[in-house]
């Protein structure tokens, strides 16, 4: 029994001695914040008020911070205040969050689109997104989306969006392709989870009807005049994000998985399942330079069907190719450029850009060799400028112009917000 007490104490008092030794915060301070509750900041920090000083994590909570859309920039200073004990301060620069939508695409077919639309990314203070746009292309839509990475905890939050969308489509056949009025009407609900700094992933359901009417004159023999198909979709993605920002400079590797599968109510429109990675990787030269790099391999069931997932579109994957000029069952792309600073104000930057795109798809029911054929490979090298305001988050309207070099390639303008990837 003695010998157990004294066990007990010695054990106290290493304890308590090792706890004397480690310095401590004394009180975290937020400070710059305007919009951003305190709260907020508070409660994604790994570093507490009583806690261990701990500079790594320090480092990382200004990492994170980087990253929310609602801060331009952040940095931390520590004073001593007393004993072991340290006064941390975090001092947040805040960028301006409700932010307009506008992409403009055009071809040298003289098709002409837009999208408009606005959204808030620091809803009551807390980075949560809300937001919506209206979109022409031909026909109308519009959809409205809620996003909250945060909303229970700093690693588990919500997103859910309703989507109308109504597009002239091409559906390419054996025999020629044909234009169908398709709409998209869906519901979607996922789950966000941050396991650590880097890794999160998302789970969720969505619900969607498709409904695709023909436009054109083509007849062909299991060519459907109209189709409206039920559909759920079982979508899982993960992050893995090791991207550090300096204001408009971005340097590290990030990669995003997308797993989805697809079941329908309709047999021309089987059951599939699609996947696909981004690769992303960008690096600071000297001052004024950063180098950009996407790429992104996919592939889905391949399935001998016209409405295959994958298409080639100025606006997603390839500037100045057209709007949906075709489709496939796999895709490779990649998209490399240099952003140059021109000029360099106290709220305004302008960029220079030189970029080239390239990609190759797999047709429906192909085979992999698709990939290195000539009629599938598309390669756009084209210029751009950046117009960038400082102070707004994703404030950048971008305008480049690409111009093909393969075979029966076009040209084009691609206008629109943000950095396009």
């Amino acid at each position: 029994m003695l010998k157990g007490g004294l066990v007990f104490v010695l054990y106290f008092c290493i304890v308590t001695l090792h706890a004397q030794s480690q310095n401590v915060v004394y009180d975290l301070k937020i400070r710059g914040n305007k919009k951003i509750k305190t709260s907020f900041i508070r409660k994604i920090s790994d570093t507490k008020t009583g806690g261990v000083l701990d500079s790594t994590l320090i480092e990382r909570d200004i990492l994170r911070l980087k990253r929310l859309p609602s801060v331009a920039h952040a940095y931390y200073q520590v004073f001593h205040s007393e004993g072991n004990k340290y006064n941390v301060f975090y001092d947040i620069q805040e960028n301006f969050t409700i932010i307009p939508l506008v992409n403009i695409f055009t071809t040298n077919d003289d098709e002409f689109a837009y999208r408009l639309g606005v959204s808030e990314f620091n809803f009551l203070g807390r980075n949560i997104t809300i937001g919506g746009f209206f979109q022409r292309d031909i026909y109308n839509s519009y959809a409205f989306n809620l996003r909250a990475p945060f909303l229970i905890s700093n690693g588990i939050g919500l997103s859910l969006s309703y989507q109308n969308l109504t597009t002239l489509e091409p559906v390419f056949f054996d025999g020629g392709s044909a234009d169908y009025k398709y709409n998209n009407t869906s519901y979607e609900a996922l789950g966000l989870f941050q396991f650590d700094f880097k890794n999160r992933i998302e789970l969720g359901l969505t619900f969607f009807i498709e409904d695709y009417e023909k436009r054109t004159d083509l007849v062909l023999p299991g060519i459907p005049s109209e189709l409206v198909a039920d559909k759920w979709l079982i979508k899982s993605i993960y992050e893995f994000n090791n991207l550090d920002f300096d204001f408009h400079f971005v340097s590290g590797f990030k990669a995003l998985f997308n797993f989805q599968y697809v079941t329908s109510t309709e047999e021309i429109l089987p059951d599939f399942f699609i996947g696909w990675g981004d690769f992303f990787y960008f690096k600071k030269y000297g001052e004024k330079g950063n180098w950009a790099s996407r790429l992104r391999m996919g592939l889905s069931t391949n399935a001998d069907s016209p409405f295959a997932p994958f298409s080639v579109d100025n606006n997603l994957n390839v500037r100045g190719v057209g709007n949906i000029i075709d489709r496939g069952t796999g895709v490779i792309v990649l998209n490399t450029e240099y952003r140059h600073t021109l000029a360099d104000k106290d709220w305004f930057l302008l960029q220079g850009n030189a970029f080239i795109d390239g990609g190759t798809w797999r047709n429906p029911g192909g085979r992999l060799g698709d990939f290195g054929d000539s009629q599938n490979i598309r390669i756009y090298p084209g210029l751009g400028f950046r117009f960038i305001h400082k102070k707004i988050y994703n404030a950048t309207f971008r305008v480049d112009y690409g111009v093909g070099v393969t075979k029966d390639s076009t040209q084009g303008f691609v206008f629109g917000i943000g950095q396009y990837f």
